[in-house]
Protein backbone atom coordinates (compact mmCIF):
# COMPACT_ATOMS: atom_id res chain seq x y z
CA UNK A 1 0.00 0.00 0.00
CA UNK A 2 1.18 3.52 -0.85
CA UNK A 3 0.00 6.38 1.33
CA UNK A 4 0.57 10.10 0.80
CA UNK A 5 -0.22 12.59 3.55
CA UNK A 6 -0.13 16.35 2.86
CA UNK A 7 2.68 15.99 0.32
CA UNK A 8 4.03 19.15 -1.28
CA UNK A 9 6.55 19.59 -4.08
CA UNK A 10 7.88 22.94 -5.29
CA UNK A 11 10.09 23.60 -8.31
CA UNK A 12 12.04 26.79 -8.86
CA UNK A 13 11.80 27.93 -12.48
CA UNK A 14 13.60 31.13 -13.48
CA UNK A 15 13.68 32.28 -9.85
CA UNK A 16 9.96 31.67 -9.47
CA UNK A 17 8.44 28.98 -7.29
CA UNK A 18 6.02 26.60 -9.00
CA UNK A 19 3.82 24.42 -6.79
CA UNK A 20 3.84 21.03 -8.55
CA UNK A 21 1.97 19.21 -5.77
CA UNK A 22 -0.02 21.06 -3.14
CA UNK A 23 -1.04 19.22 0.02
CA UNK A 24 -1.76 15.90 -1.69
CA UNK A 25 -3.19 13.09 0.43
CA UNK A 26 -4.25 9.75 -1.03
CA UNK A 27 -4.00 6.02 -0.35
CA UNK A 28 -3.28 3.58 -3.18
CA UNK A 29 -4.26 0.00 -2.40
CA UNK A 30 -3.35 -3.32 -3.97
CA UNK A 31 -5.64 -5.04 -6.46
CA UNK A 32 -6.66 -1.70 -7.99
CA UNK A 33 -6.15 0.14 -11.28
CA UNK A 34 -5.84 3.91 -10.73
CA UNK A 35 -6.05 6.40 -13.58
CA UNK A 36 -4.46 9.81 -13.01
CA UNK A 37 -5.76 12.55 -15.29
CA UNK A 38 -5.15 16.27 -15.68
CA UNK A 39 -3.97 18.93 -18.08
CA UNK A 40 -0.31 19.31 -19.03
CA UNK A 41 1.60 20.78 -16.10
CA UNK A 42 -1.06 19.80 -13.56
CA UNK A 43 1.33 17.62 -11.51
CA UNK A 44 0.56 14.14 -12.87
CA UNK A 45 4.13 13.15 -13.74
CA UNK A 46 5.49 14.70 -10.53
CA UNK A 47 3.06 12.58 -8.52
CA UNK A 48 3.98 9.33 -10.22
CA UNK A 49 7.70 10.16 -9.99
CA UNK A 50 7.41 10.66 -6.22
CA UNK A 51 5.45 7.42 -5.89
CA UNK A 52 8.24 5.60 -7.74
CA UNK A 53 10.99 7.22 -5.64
CA UNK A 54 12.37 8.93 -8.73
CA UNK A 55 11.87 12.36 -7.12
CA UNK A 56 11.91 13.67 -3.58
CA UNK A 57 9.22 15.89 -2.05
CA UNK A 58 9.52 18.98 0.13
CA UNK A 59 7.08 18.28 2.95
CA UNK A 60 4.47 15.81 4.07
CA UNK A 61 4.62 12.05 4.56
CA UNK A 62 4.93 9.14 2.13
CA UNK A 63 4.49 5.62 3.48
CA UNK A 64 5.20 2.38 1.64
CA UNK A 65 3.58 -0.51 3.48
CA UNK A 66 3.60 1.63 6.61
CA UNK A 67 7.29 2.59 6.36
CA UNK A 68 8.27 6.26 6.10
CA UNK A 69 10.12 6.92 2.83
CA UNK A 70 12.20 9.72 4.40
CA UNK A 71 13.82 7.07 6.61
CA UNK A 72 15.06 5.04 3.64
CA UNK A 73 18.76 5.08 2.75
CA UNK A 74 19.96 4.96 -0.87
CA UNK A 75 20.38 1.18 -0.82
CA UNK A 76 16.78 0.64 0.28
CA UNK A 77 15.48 3.12 -2.29
CA UNK A 78 17.39 1.31 -5.04
CA UNK A 79 16.11 -2.07 -3.88
CA UNK A 80 12.48 -0.88 -3.85
CA UNK A 81 12.82 0.65 -7.33
CA UNK A 82 14.38 -2.56 -8.60
CA UNK A 83 12.20 -5.21 -6.95
CA UNK A 84 8.98 -3.61 -5.73
CA UNK A 85 8.09 -1.15 -8.51
CA UNK A 86 7.82 -1.69 -12.26
CA UNK A 87 8.02 1.36 -14.53
CA UNK A 88 6.41 1.80 -17.97
CA UNK A 89 6.98 4.95 -20.03
CA UNK A 90 5.54 6.48 -23.18
CA UNK A 91 8.76 6.13 -25.18
CA UNK A 92 9.42 2.42 -24.47
CA UNK A 93 13.19 2.85 -23.81
CA UNK A 94 14.11 -0.42 -25.53
CA UNK A 95 17.72 -1.08 -26.55
CA UNK A 96 17.64 -1.17 -30.35
CA UNK A 97 20.69 -3.45 -30.45
CA UNK A 98 19.09 -6.14 -28.30
CA UNK A 99 16.24 -8.43 -29.31
CA UNK A 100 12.98 -8.68 -27.36
CA UNK A 101 14.21 -11.53 -25.16
CA UNK A 102 17.43 -9.68 -24.28
CA UNK A 103 15.61 -6.41 -23.53
CA UNK A 104 13.32 -8.13 -21.05
CA UNK A 105 16.29 -9.97 -19.53
CA UNK A 106 18.16 -6.71 -18.76
CA UNK A 107 16.80 -6.13 -15.21
CA UNK A 108 17.92 -9.62 -14.21
CA UNK A 109 21.59 -9.06 -15.00
CA UNK A 110 22.36 -7.97 -11.42
CA UNK A 111 20.61 -11.01 -9.92
CA UNK A 112 23.65 -13.26 -9.63
CA UNK A 113 21.76 -15.60 -7.30
CA UNK A 114 19.46 -16.72 -10.13
CA UNK A 115 20.44 -19.53 -12.47
CA UNK A 116 20.39 -19.11 -16.24
CA UNK A 117 17.46 -21.53 -16.41
CA UNK A 118 15.45 -19.56 -13.85
CA UNK A 119 16.08 -16.28 -15.66
CA UNK A 120 14.98 -17.85 -18.93
CA UNK A 121 11.75 -19.08 -17.35
CA UNK A 122 11.07 -15.60 -15.91
CA UNK A 123 11.56 -13.91 -19.29
CA UNK A 124 9.35 -16.37 -21.14
CA UNK A 125 6.65 -16.05 -18.48
CA UNK A 126 6.68 -12.23 -18.71
CA UNK A 127 6.54 -12.30 -22.53
CA UNK A 128 3.73 -14.85 -22.45
CA UNK A 129 1.73 -12.72 -20.02
CA UNK A 130 1.67 -9.79 -22.46
CA UNK A 131 1.13 -12.02 -25.49
CA UNK A 132 4.37 -11.39 -27.34
CA UNK A 133 6.51 -14.46 -26.70
CA UNK A 134 6.38 -15.29 -30.44
CA UNK A 135 8.40 -12.11 -31.08
CA UNK A 136 11.17 -12.91 -28.62
CA UNK A 137 13.88 -13.03 -31.31
CA UNK A 138 12.75 -9.85 -33.07
CA UNK A 139 14.51 -6.50 -32.65
CA UNK A 140 12.63 -3.30 -31.69
CA UNK A 141 12.92 -1.96 -35.24
CA UNK A 142 10.85 -4.96 -36.38
CA UNK A 143 7.99 -4.28 -33.96
CA UNK A 144 4.91 -2.07 -34.07
CA UNK A 145 4.33 0.57 -31.39
CA UNK A 146 1.87 -1.66 -29.56
CA UNK A 147 4.33 -4.56 -29.60
CA UNK A 148 7.13 -2.35 -28.28
CA UNK A 149 4.95 -1.24 -25.38
CA UNK A 150 4.08 -4.85 -24.57
CA UNK A 151 7.81 -5.62 -24.44
CA UNK A 152 8.28 -2.63 -22.10
CA UNK A 153 5.51 -3.94 -19.84
CA UNK A 154 7.07 -7.42 -19.84
CA UNK A 155 10.39 -5.86 -18.79
CA UNK A 156 8.60 -3.99 -15.99
CA UNK A 157 7.08 -7.29 -14.81
CA UNK A 158 10.29 -9.31 -14.80
CA UNK A 159 11.00 -8.87 -11.07
CA UNK A 160 7.34 -9.50 -10.20
CA UNK A 161 6.78 -6.02 -8.71
CA UNK A 162 3.82 -5.27 -6.48
CA UNK A 163 3.40 -1.78 -7.98
CA UNK A 164 3.19 -0.84 -11.67
CA UNK A 165 3.67 2.87 -12.48
CA UNK A 166 2.96 3.91 -16.06
CA UNK A 167 3.40 7.44 -17.41
CA UNK A 168 1.36 7.95 -20.62
CA UNK A 169 1.91 4.32 -21.75
CA UNK A 170 -0.48 4.71 -24.70
CA UNK A 171 0.54 8.23 -25.73
CA UNK A 172 2.18 7.04 -28.96
CA UNK A 173 -0.33 4.32 -29.83
CA UNK A 174 -3.43 4.10 -32.00
CA UNK A 175 -6.87 3.37 -30.53
CA UNK A 176 -6.73 -0.42 -30.89
CA UNK A 177 -3.30 -0.73 -29.31
CA UNK A 178 -4.32 1.71 -26.58
CA UNK A 179 -7.23 -0.54 -25.59
CA UNK A 180 -4.98 -3.60 -25.63
CA UNK A 181 -2.40 -1.97 -23.33
CA UNK A 182 -5.06 -0.74 -20.91
CA UNK A 183 -6.55 -4.25 -20.81
CA UNK A 184 -3.14 -5.78 -20.02
CA UNK A 185 -2.69 -3.28 -17.17
CA UNK A 186 -6.23 -3.98 -15.95
CA UNK A 187 -5.52 -7.72 -15.89
CA UNK A 188 -2.36 -7.11 -13.86
CA UNK A 189 -4.35 -5.22 -11.24
CA UNK A 190 -6.75 -8.17 -11.01
CA UNK A 191 -3.75 -10.35 -10.15
CA UNK A 192 -3.30 -8.30 -6.98
CA UNK A 193 -0.93 -5.58 -8.16
CA UNK A 194 -1.43 -1.86 -7.63
CA UNK A 195 -1.44 -0.29 -11.10
CA UNK A 196 -1.18 3.50 -11.33
CA UNK A 197 -1.38 5.06 -14.79
CA UNK A 198 -1.00 8.68 -15.88
CA UNK A 199 -2.99 9.31 -19.05
CA UNK A 200 -4.59 12.13 -21.01
CA UNK A 201 -6.89 9.65 -22.77
CA UNK A 202 -10.53 9.36 -21.76
CA UNK A 203 -10.33 5.69 -22.72
CA UNK A 204 -8.72 4.93 -19.38
CA UNK A 205 -12.06 5.61 -17.68
CA UNK A 206 -13.35 2.34 -19.15
CA UNK A 207 -10.60 0.35 -17.42
CA UNK A 208 -9.59 2.12 -14.21
CA UNK A 209 -11.24 1.24 -10.91
CA UNK A 210 -10.67 4.79 -9.71
CA UNK A 211 -9.95 8.04 -11.55
CA UNK A 212 -7.85 10.72 -9.81
CA UNK A 213 -7.97 14.20 -11.30
CA UNK A 214 -5.23 16.76 -10.64
CA UNK A 215 -5.53 20.50 -11.22
CA UNK A 216 -2.73 22.91 -10.34
CA UNK A 217 -1.08 20.32 -8.10
CA UNK A 218 -4.21 19.54 -6.09
CA UNK A 219 -6.41 16.46 -6.20
CA UNK A 220 -9.93 17.23 -7.36
CA UNK A 221 -12.53 15.15 -5.56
Amino acid sequence: MLELKNVKKVYVVKNEKVMALNDVSYTFEMNNFYGIMGHSGSGKTTLISILGLLESFDSGTYLINGEEVKDFDNNKISKIRRDYVGFVFQDFYLDEYLNVYENVMLPLITHKELSKETKNEMVIEALTKVGIVDRKNHFPSQLSGGEKQRVAIARALINNPKIILADEPTGNLDEDNEKMIFQILKDLSKEGKCVIVVSHSNEIKSYADKIIKITNGKLVK
